[in-house]
């Protein structure tokens, strides 16, 4: 049998995959540093679940919790998106080159026809 360990951006990925805590990270961003209550306090779930939405964010590195006596904060950290965004820019460069050939080969097509289509084969 044959051991996987999952690489950073593959628990980046698997994390940000879900609404939740995509909404939890925005919440993060947008504020320096939050408990898990204040955290909690508008979603529609309990604070056990929303503990265990944490421990995902936790576990990819996208977040970092400390306690000061019985409160636990929490703060985003953005790092591990970095690799993440590296990887999809390949992709975006990618695609990019593919849809630029196309709008080439289309102006091309375009200019064979003339104006309003002339000389083409008709619909």
């Amino acid at each position: 049998m044959v051991k996987f360990q999952e690489t950073q951006l593959d628990r980046t990925f698997s994390a940000l995959s879900d609404p939740t805590r995509r909404a939890l990270l925005a919440r993060l961003e947008a504020e320096d540093a939050l408990s898990v209550s204040e955290l909690a306090q508008p979603f529609a779930m309990s604070l056990p679940a929303v503990m265990k939405h944490l421990d995902v964010l936790s576990d990819a590195g996208l977040i970092t919790r400390t306690k000061t006596g019985r409160t636990v904060s929490c703060r985003l950290n953005a790092d591990p998106m970095e690799e993440a965004m590296g990887w999809l820019a390949r992709y975006q460069r990618f695609w990019t080159q593919r849809l630029d050939a196309l709008e080439a080969m289309l102006n091309e097509r375009r200019q064979e026809r003339g104006p309003a289509g002339e000389g083409g084969g008709g619909a």
